[in-house]
């Protein structure tokens, strides 16, 4: 088997963000401990998923993005001159809301095809294929259909696909934006149960709106929210059990127990 990353420890000083003149984030302050689930939870709108996206640069692909503030991933700052963004991505893979296989190409190439975009060197590419379907948990699923389309896949079965891609690249975080969102409960139970055990070989952040996955897979939660046309920022930010059974805001309060958003 190839040999796996380490973990990694992300954090995030004092992040905010506009897009043009509208401020969207202020000072965003979270550390993401090596080897934990952290969820982002809070009302649409309050800045989650740009938040998440600031943590491998992928905001920077939005024209008109602007951010103060630092990421640190093994304490270097992604947001160097000197760190070329392309890396950072590697390092910190991103798994979308929607499943985004590439609908052309098949599954075995759907998992190469991060590592041949950005000119890696592929050794052994039918062990690569193996190991990142089966950290995926689909490996017996698509194992006699590997030159099959991608896009011949369930919902659920594409959007592991598009975890086993990310897992090809060895990434040491892993940043999920609502991955369950889109599929049915059983599709939804076997990638929380992905996400569990990815956790013991990396650091993974997901945003959810569903406050029981958030409990179920998460050691750690940041409620966020964004008041009366002000930027969003995080109002609670605990272990999963004190955020959700002792909150301290009474909005976190409100929100956990389905009160409003």
């Amino acid at each position: 088997m190839n040999s796996l990353s380490t973990a990694s420890t992300l954090s995030a000083e004092d992040i905010s963000v506009w897009f043009g003149e509208r401020q969207v984030l202020e000072k965003v302050n979270l550390t993401f401990p090596a080897n934990q689930v952290t969820a982002l939870i809070g009302p649409s709108g309050c800045g989650k998923s740009t938040f998440i996206r600031t943590l491998n640069r992928m905001h920077e692909l939005i024209p008109g993005a602007g951010l103060a503030g630092a990421v640190y991933l093994d304490g270097e700052d992604i947001y160097n001159e000197s760190t070329d963004a392309v890396t950072v991505r590697i390092k910190v893979g991103m798994v979308f809301q929607k499943p985004n296989p590439f609908p052309t190409m098949t599954i075995k190439d759907n998992i190469l095809s991060g590592l041949r975009l950005s000119g890696r060197k592929i050794e052994n590419a039918e062990e690569l294929v193996e190991t990142s379907l089966r950290r995926a948990s689909i490996w017996n699923e698509v194992k006699d259909r590997l030159n099959d389309q991608a896009i011949s896949l369930s919902g659920g079965q594409q959007q592991r696909l598009c975890i086993a891609r990310s897992l090809a690249m060895d990434p040491k975080v892993l940043l999920m934006d609502e991955p369950c969102s889109a599929l049915d409960p059983g599709s939804t139970r076997r990638i929380e149960e992905t996400i569990q055990e990815l956790s013991e070989t990396m650091t993974i952040v997901i945003v959810t709106h569903n406050m029981q996955q958030a409990q179920r897979v998460s050691d750690q939660t940041a409620f966020f929210l964004a008041d009366d046309n002000t930027p969003g920022g995080v109002v609670e930010f605990g272990s999963t059990e004190q955020v959700f059974n002792g909150p301290i805001d009474q909005r976190t309060n409100d929100y956990v127990n389905g009160h409003f958003g």
